[in-house]
């Protein structure tokens, strides 16, 4: 079984919808139990960086989705991916859930392009294993974010993206995986990129 896991930061039904097509068994859930006794784990996620730690906090699931994050196969979806680093420009002294080194910071707005970015985007393959097995570069998939990841260690950045700078926008390694855009929003490259997810073993 898939956990969901549910903290309140809402674009969890999106997400049970796709594994659900896939034929995969999953649960939206934020029961300790459920989530480190599931095979897989997802963490997904809109809206403030601040607000879904503070949520998480309040729902005493820090730890645990530290511990899925570091025994499961576990993927983390747009701010999902943002939350598994130490902090964000986004909200200011809110301290992330640490597990992986880099920086959440403002997409600029001076570069004529608009903030949020939303749409489309082709992105550069760095790793063609895990969950980018069988997929091409320069696949398109769906984005719908404000703050992007940058500096995160060469060695796990998975694919990069550009609007009007470089994004990381999917990281992985070992059992961890995630990404910034939306795979449960990206057609059938999407639906592929979570096929590869569902048949990770830990």
């Amino acid at each position: 079984m898939i956990a969901i896991i549910d903290y309140g930061a809402g674009n969890l039904s999106s997400v049970k919808k796709a594994l659900d097509f896939l034929g995969a068994e999953s649960e939206i859930t934020q029961d300790r139990d459920k989530i480190l006794s599931a095979s897989h784990v997802i963490l997904p996620g809109v809206g403030s960086f601040g607000d879904a730690m503070e949520s998480m906090r309040e729902r005493g699931l820090v730890d645990t989705v530290r511990q899925a994050a570091q025994t499961k196969p576990f993927l983390g979806i747009c701010l999902g991916l943002q939350l598994l680093f130490e902090s964000s420009e986004e909200s200011p002294g809110a301290e992330g859930l640490g597990i992986l080194k880099g920086k959440i910071i403002s997409i600029p707005k001076d570069r004529g392009l608009k903030v949020p970015h939303i749409g489309w985007n082709s992105v550069s393959l760095k790793q063609r294993d895990g969950i980018f097995e069988g997929i091409d570069e320069d696949s398109y998939f769906y984005f719908v974010h404000s703050f992007y990841l940058d500096g995160a260690d060469e060695d796990v950045v998975a694919a990069t993206t550009e609007y009007g700078v470089t994004i990381q926008c999917a990281v992985q390694k070992g059992n961890l995986c995630a990404t910034q855009f939306h795979p449960e929003k990206s057609s059938k490259v999407g639906l592929q990129l979570l096929k590869n997810f569902i048949k990770e073993e830990k």
